[in-house]
């Protein structure tokens, strides 16, 4: 069995999920930039990570799922600021549903990363109070993902492996 982790990342959060994920993964395996992969030929079972961005999947990945996944065994890794748990994420665990509704849908991992302070600073800046409420969650996202936000990456990836063999 051949697998893949492909991501994408901006501030190296999604990357350090990847490297865990991949890390766990037995048997012929790939990690890659999203950027750099064409397609999904060869591949046996894919995780596809990204951050979430303005409140959704990024839209380079969504397509690039949607165009490559029919068939395929795929699992979805995601960062994004917000603390686990908050009420917002199971609608971007859905649309990954949606996105590999052509493949075989085998789970999604979330796990809160460290919020950029390029993008708290903007936030802070905006008009809308709950953009204002997030940037000012910012400081609390440091140094996130942690250790135990890691192993569960490392778990979950054993988890979906076991699926398919």
């Amino acid at each position: 069995m051949k697998t893949l982790v492909t991501y994408m990342t901006q501030t190296g959060n999604t990357k350090k999920i990847a490297e865990a994920i991949y890390g766990e993964i037995t048997g012929e395996k790939d990690v890659k930039d999203i950027e750099d992969v064409s397609n999904l030929e060869g591949y046996d079972l894919v995780f596809v990570g990204f951050p979430v961005l303005q409140f959704n999947i990024p839209e380079k990945v969504s397509n690039f799922v949607k165009e490559n996944v029919a068939g395929k065994n795929i699992a979805f890794f995601m960062t994004h600021a917000v603390p686990e748990g908050f009420e917002a994420i199971h609608s971007w665990t859905g649309s990954c549903k949606d996105i590999a509704a052509s493949g075989n849908y085998l789970g999604t991992f979330e796990c809160q990363g460290e919020l950029a302070q390029p993008v708290i600073d903007m936030l802070l800046e905006s008009d809308d109070p709950q953009m204002k409420e997030f940037g000012e969650m910012g400081p609390s996202t440091k140094g996130q993902p942690d250790e135990s936000r890691v192993q569960k990456a490392r778990e979950f990836a054993k988890e979906i492996q076991a699926k398919v063999q």
